[in-house]
């Protein structure tokens, strides 16, 4: 483990430039107030009693908007009661 020593001075300019980062990331990021829950595939067939297949379907034509995280698919819950909310 290599030990590296700076000046104070340069120390204090490094926590103040890392405070205002972390504060631009809080912003951005909203501190957490934005709690949108989301749901994924098997949840959103059952609450809709739709297939898997309806399901890619929904996704291909726009019809419900998604994000992918690797293969799996996810879905705010506020989309899918809007689409479940239009087709009443």
């Amino acid at each position: 483990m290599e030990i590296v020593a700076i000046e104070g001075k340069a120390f204090e300019q490094l926590k103040r430039r890392f405070d205002d980062f972390t504060r631009q990331v809080k912003s951005l990021c909203g501190n957490g107030r934005n709690s949108e829950k989301w749901m994924n595939s098997a949840e959103v067939c059952g609450l809709l009693q739709i297939s898997q297949r309806t399901l890619q379907s929904y996704r291909d034509d726009g019809t419900l908007p998604y994000s992918q995280i690797g293969r799996k698919c996810y879905y705010k819950t506020s989309d899918v009661e809007l689409l479940l909310n239009q087709s009443k």
